[in-house]
């Protein structure tokens, strides 16, 4: 996110002007993978015009993500045509399809995959949902037959819709997901199911997992995210800037004093710093709440290396770089909840709480 402010409003979706603002982030991403500066130029070009023809389907504060995962899609295509043309370079006869043959193609394979992910679900989820889907018929008469109530069954219907749309995008791809901790989080993000998107930590699990920050984009469009969470990407010493001010900006518009507006920016600056010091990326997600007061919350999460020794590093005067001198300790005190947790080889997370009026 630039250092403007977060992107996208909370009214509907992003205008052009916050699609410009985006080129430093998505430049960032597609640089640190395309060494060739034309090229580059030509993908950050491409990642932008797809992120504006898909703005009235991205909800607000999930600008960002999606830019990075269109980013890194379309880096991932480029790899792919080069490889095909490289492979296919030593013959005499150009074998590329025509358009016409292509399009049959695409279709072939579109119903293949369609397929591929009915045959996944079980044979109840693929007769319910086919008989909803195909032959129309409602939620009522089919509660009737399976001994059950319309409501169960909708229920039903929108887990095999999740479901579906995972499968079916995995089919596509002809992949299967590398970790346990893979499917549980695109089905989650699928069903928009904002309680199991955190228990299994999907946002974090998204920084982590490239293969499922690139696969869910689909997801994501369809994923009813919450569009008070205002999120900022973390890749940069310019991030920590854009963390700060929206934070600032989010306390200002909830009461804040401008004392506690200035503790809470601190606060974020000092953990945020360590994302960009320690790991190779990260996000901060800031909400708003409203019991058992109004207060704002804070979490700064990474895919980093993580603590060895968390007490350690809750010490005063425990630093392993020449920051502001508050690290994690002087973060704490700056609000009035702080936890932290940190897995070795996994990352960390770091959620804070600051309440109006509470001093």
């Amino acid at each position: 996110m630039p250092a403007g402010g977060p992107v996208g409003s909370a009214g509907g979706g992003p205008e052009p002007a916050d699609i410009t603002e985006l080129i430093p982030l998505v430049r960032r991403v597609v640089a640190a993978r395309v060494p060739d500066r034309a090229t580059v130029d030509d993908l950050v070009q491409e990642t932008l015009t797809r992120v504006l023809a898909a703005a009235g389907r991205i909800e607000p504060g999930m600008l960002e993500p999606y830019a990075i995962v269109t980013a890194r899609n379309v880096v991932a295509s480029l790899w792919r045509d080069q490889d095909r043309d490289r492979r296919n370079q030593h013959r005499v006869v150009d074998l590329r399809p025509s358009e016409a043959l292509d399009e049959e193609l695409l279709a072939n394979e579109d119903r293949t995959a369609v397929g591929e992910a009915l045959a996944r679900l079980t044979d109840r989820e693929r007769a319910t949902l086919l008989a909803h889907e195909v032959s129309g018929q409602d939620t009522r008469s089919l509660a009737a037959e399976l001994g059950s109530t319309a409501g169960a069954v909708a229920a039903q219907l929108n887990r095999s819709r999740a479901r579906l749309r995972v499968e079916y995008l995995l089919a596509a791809e002809h992949a299967e997901p590398p970790t346990d901790r893979c499917r549980p989080v695109l089905l989650a993000l699928s069903g928009g199911d904002r309680r199991r998107q955190a228990e299994v930590d999907a946002a974090r699990h998204l920084l982590e997992c490239d293969f499922c920050a690139q696969i869910s984009g689909p997801l994501i469009d369809r994923g009813r995210w919450r569009t008070d969470v205002v999120r900022v990407p973390v890749t940069a010493d310019a991030d920590v800037v854009a963390a700060r001010q929206a934070v600032r900006e989010v306390a200002a518009r909830i009461g804040f004093s401008a004392t506690d507006q200035t503790a809470i920016a601190t606060a974020v600056s000092e953990v945020t710093r360590n994302v960009v010091k320690f790991a190779d990326n990260g996000e901060v997600e800031i909400d708003t709440l409203d019991e058992p007061r109004r207060g704002v919350r804070v979490v700064v999460r990474d895919a980093g290396p993580g603590i060895p020794d968390v007490e350690q590093a809750m010490r005063d005067g425990y630093s392993t770089y020449e920051g502001l001198g508050l690290g994690l300790p002087g973060a704490r005190r700056l609000m009035d909840e702080f936890a932290i947790e940190s897995e070795v080889g996994r990352g960390t997370t770091v959620t804070m709480t600051k309440w109006v009026g509470v001093r």
